[in-house]
This record gives C-alpha cells, sequence and structure tokens, in this order.
C-alpha cells in the first residue's frame, strides 16, 4: 500500500511521456515579411527618386526573374528537392503564373481610372472577399471573434487612406477585380502548398517565376514599355542602376520565398490582414523618411489599424492554441507505483462500472 501522503503521478496516455513544446514560428515567418516588404518599398522609391527609372513592369520582370534564379540556385544547394509533377499539375503553375501576372496588371491599369486612396480602401476589402472565397469553395469556418477583430482593422484602413475617392465606373470595376484577383491568389498559394501538390515554398517559386517573367515581358512590350527600357539603357544606364536593381531583385526573391512560407504556415486570410497592416506601416514609413504630411484622421486610422491587427493575432494564437490541445479522454488509462497500466478491456470494464453507478 502507498504511503498516505504520496502523490498520484500524472496520467500517462498510452504510456507515452509527456510532449516537448512544439515551437510555433508562424509569426517569426510574419515578422520577416513585414520587415521584407517595408525594406523593398522603401528601396523602390529609392530606385524611382534616384535613377528616375520609372518602368514598373520591367521592375517586376527583374524581380520574377531573380526569384526565379534564386528558387534554382537554392535547389542545387539541397535547400529542397523539386516535386516531379505531371500534367495537369503543370497546368496549375501555369495558371497559377497567369492569376500572379493579371493580379499586377489590373491593380496597375485601375490605378490610372481611381484615385490612390480609393484603390487602397478597395484593397483593404481583401480579407471579406478571402472570408467568402474560403467559405464557399472550401467549407471553411471562422468564429464570431475573428469577424469582430477585422472590423478595426478594416475601418483603421479606411480612416488612415482618407483623401480624395474619385474613380470611373471602369476604375471601380477593375479595382474590385483586382482586388478579388489578389484574394484568389492569397488562397491559391495556401492550397497549392498546403493541399494535394504540397510544394515546398520554394518549389513553387521556382516553377511560378519563369511563366511570371515572361508574362511580365509580354505586358511590358503590348504597353509600349519595353521600348522605353531600350532607350533608357543606352542613355541613362550604369553600374551603380545595375547593382541597385540586382539587389532590388535580391530582396524581392527573398520576400516572395518568406511570403509563401508564411502563408503555408499561417492561413491565407492571416496573409491578407498582414498585408492590410503592412499598407499602413508603409504609411508610417512614409512619414519618418520621405516626411510626407498626414491629417489627424489618417494618424487615428494607421493606430486603429495596428491595434486591429494585434487583435486578429490575438484571437488567431488563441484559437491556434484551442486547436492544438489534445483533447482529454473521458476515461484515460490509469497507472500507479505498485501496478501496471490498465488493459484494453480493463479500462472498459472500469468504464461501465463507472456508468452502472451513476
Amino acid at each position: 500500500m502507498p504511503p498516505a501522503n504520496s502523490r498520484p503521478h500524472p496520467l500517462q496516455l498510452n504510456g507515452a511521456g509527456p510532449r516537448p513544446a512544439k515551437i510555433d514560428t508562424s509569426y517569426s515567418w510574419l515578422a520577416a515579411y513585414f520587415m521584407l516588404n517595408l525594406s523593398l518599398t522603401i528601396y523602390n522609391k529609392a530606385i524611382l527618386s534616384t535613377f528616375k527609372f520609372g518602368f514598373p513592369w520591367t521592375l517586376t520582370g527583374i524581380h520574377t526573374l531573380c526569384s526565379g534564379v534564386g528558387a534554382y540556385i537554392m535547389g542545387r544547394l539541397g535547400y529542397f528537392t523539386p516535386a516531379t509533377l505531371g500534367e495537369n499539375e503543370n497546368m496549375v503553375m501555369l495558371m497559377f503564373s497567369f492569376l500572379y501576372t493579371m493580379n499586377i496588371a489590373i491593380s496597375n491599369v485601375s490605378l490610372h481610372e481611381v484615385s490612390v486612396a480609393f484603390h487602397q480602401v478597395v484593397r483593404a476589402m481583401t480579407p471579406v472577399f478571402t472570408i467568402a472565397i474560403s467559405i464557399l469553395f472550401l467549407g471553411k469556418r471562422y468564429t464570431t471573434l475573428t469577424y469582430l477583430s477585422l472590423m478595426p482593422l478594416l475601418l483603421g484602413v479606411y480612416m488612415a487612406t482618407v483623401g480624395d475617392y474619385s474613380y470611373t465606373a471602369m476604375g471601380f470595376f477593375l479595382t474590385v477585380l483586382g482586388t478579388v484577383l489578389a484574394a484568389v491568389k492569397t488562397v491559391v498559394t495556401n492550397r497549392i502548398q498546403m493541399g494535394r501538390l504540397q510544394l515546398h515554398p520554394l518549389d513553387l517559386l521556382l516553377r511560378m517565376s519563369p511563366l511570371a517573367f515572361v508574362q511580365t515581358v509580354i505586358f511590358s512590350w503590348m504597353k509600349g514599355e519595353l521600348d522605353e527600357v531600350v532607350s533608357f539603357c543606352k542613355t541613362e544606364m550604369s553600374a551603380s542602376l545595375i547593382v541597385a536593381l540586382l539587389i532590388n531583385g535580391i530582396i524581392a526573391f527573398f520576400l516572395n520565398f518568406v511570403s509563401f512560407t508564411a502563408n503555408k504556415k499561417t492561413s491565407a486570410l492571416t496573409m491578407t490582414v498582414a498585408a492590410n497592416v503592412k499598407q499602413v506601416l508603409s504609411i508610417v514609413v512614409a512619414v519618418t523618411v520621405f516626411n510626407t504630411k498626414i491629417g489627424f484622421l489618417n494618424g487615428l486610422g494607421i493606430i486603429m489599424t495596428l491595434c486591429g491587427g494585434a487583435c486578429y493575432s490575438y484571437v488567431d494564437f488563441r484559437e491556434k492554441a484551442q486547436r492544438m490541445r489534445p483533447p482529454t479522454p473521458a476515461f484515460p488509462q490509469v497507472s500507479s507505483n505498485n501496478g501496471p497500466i490498465l488493459t484494453e478491456k480493463e479500462s472498459e470494464e472500469l468504464q461501465n462500472i463507472r456508468i452502472s453507478t451513476q
């Protein structure tokens, strides 16, 4: 008989000891996403102001080209093994790259038809479209707290970007279409990495980037930008600009890799929320670095957006912790110092006795 002052041992399920705590690195990847995204934004503005390199399609082409080369080098170094895809999977990659390019194209075209403030406000609705797509096509469900946490975030973006809301009918349509495509791209990126394909983020980047680069060059040619770039290179190109564009492309490679990884480790909705917070942080950077003037309502919106992002992060973290918590069995197997763990048959008999005595 055990001593009276002995304490019971913790319940052992199937003889297993306590599991080591699993480190959640998703927020570390999100932090890296913010840092690289803001760095690329500042660097793009620096290139535009210092070298007068105002060719957005060419800059996007440099980003996709460097991303493809970077992913190839990482593959050769053994950081990942490219998956073997069939014809259907390769067609999915082609469609995904086209979706990636079209999202950029429509966003650029719509900016010529609407004001920047209107464009930012509509793009801030991307989390709403992401939720709708996830519910309709993926059967996902979200808690009431998740919906409530998004409200200050959306209102904060509206206040932070308040200004001249001018637009044309075509501009309104294109801006909404671009927002829907952005939501679709984020959801598809998550499904490609977490669904049947299970592609590594670098593998996805390796397959998508060359296709997107070719499509970007075609769009640049159709817009007449390619001829302007050729003329610019003949007269204005310098060694310092080449180095600056190369560094810009390297930052874009790491940003795309981190963005895909963060999407895989979190969710499509979390990435769209992060994009909204990043948009407001870009305003903060513009104020501190480029001395941009903002009003009281804009400043209040920035604070509200950051608080909304923190609120969503807290709700997401708590719900994720609840999902990862192992369920507690109604009648766990009991072990003691003087006897073995109860067998499955003995556990069933003990369970029947407890039920009959209630």
